[in-house]
């Protein structure tokens, strides 16, 4: 029996909203039993292991599912910028700075953009990628255009989450602007 037994265990008694006392009294299991059991201090017999699946409404191979899932802990990644720093990119007619450049196989590509394209001329033509986007107006206002819809004007505070897929462009109609890009996956947008 593995040692994230405990670990599943618990998951599954939390996830029904039991105490300890109610798995014992549904399991004919002794509290002190499971408490060590969770605490990865003790390991089950066979029957009692059947007895806390039983009363927890799950298989083994659920069990053994939700073992699993216990034993993924985070990656412990993590990336730093600095006010200023990051390697410059472009998206359409905007310019920015990566965030996270140096982790390979991201989620999430986040992007600080200066945009300062006041007109679709200017931009160029519309970003495309694939996946998903979020824009998060960091300063000033931004007009948000898409293939799909009418412009959108955004506030400092304001955002959009949306299909990066179909085609937009982040536009400053009255002053330059900064906003935050997330893009899924690893993005690539231009030096």
């Amino acid at each position: 029996m593995s040692d994230r037994t405990g670990a599943a265990i618990r998951k599954l008694r939390l996830a029904r909203g039991w105490n300890l006392a109610t798995l014992s009294a549904e399991s004919g299991v002794p509290i002190s039993t499971i408490s060590r059991v969770e605490l990865g201090q003790n390991a089950l017999n066979y029957e009692k292991l059947m007895r806390l699946c039983r009363a927890l409404d799950v298989d083994l191979e659920g069990l053994v599912t939700r073992e699993a899932e216990a034993a993924h802990g985070g990656s412990g990644r993590r990336a730093v910028l600095r006010a200023g720093d990051g390697p410059p990119t472009r998206t359409g007619g905007n310019t920015g700075r990566r965030a996270a450049a140096d982790l390979k196989a991201k989620s999430l590509s986040p992007i600080i953009v200066d945009v300062t394209a006041a007109s679709l001329g200017a931009h160029g033509p519309m970003t495309a990628h694939d996946g998903e986007a979020y824009v998060l107006v960091l300063e000033g206002e931004v007009e948000f255009h898409s293939e799909h819809y009418a412009p959108l004007r955004l506030a400092a505070g304001d955002a959009i989450y949306f299909d990066a897929a179909s085609g937009y462009a982040l536009l400053a109609p009255t002053r330059p602007a900064r906003a935050l890009l997330v893009a899924a996956g690893e993005t690539a947008f231009g030096p």
